[in-house]
């Protein structure tokens, strides 16, 4: 009885880990409000979308900054792969061109990942 209860607790925690966005933390954020938490993600995909246009093909300096306002947004509404990859981003600024590209690449992976989750959520609420 107890390693079945072990092997639901570890499912329950790899569902958890492949989660993009932490719902839990977004509904503390929007006070549960079903109709704030849809109109939240719809400011972030569109931030998201627009700071990523710009990020690509900017300076250093640019991007380190851009990155940075994506990483508050991100980690304000859960989406903490995204946060560690913009964190990433902001810190590959005084790297090579090649870190610094490889670090955009993972963040916009990691970009169009919760954009695909969050189209998926405000289509079933």
């Amino acid at each position: 009885m107890a390693q079945a209860a072990v092997k639901i607790f570890e499912r329950e925690g790899e569902a958890l880990e492949s989660e993009v966005l932490d719902r839990a933390h977004l509904a503390r954020m929007t006070f549960n409000d079903r109709n704030l938490e849809r109109e939240v993600l719809q400011l972030f995909v569109r931030q998201a979308e627009l700071l990523m246009q710009r990020i690509h093909g900017s300076e250093p300096a640019a991007i380190a900054t851009l990155a940075h306002i994506l990483n508050g947004s991100a980690a304000g509404i859960g989406a903490d792969q995204v946060a560690r990859a913009a964190e990433a981003a902001e810190l590959s600024a005084n790297r090579t061109p090649r870190e610094r590209g490889l670090a955009v690449d993972q963040l916009a992976e990691a970009v169009d990942e919760i954009r695909g989750q969050i189209t998926t959520l405000l289509q079933v609420q």
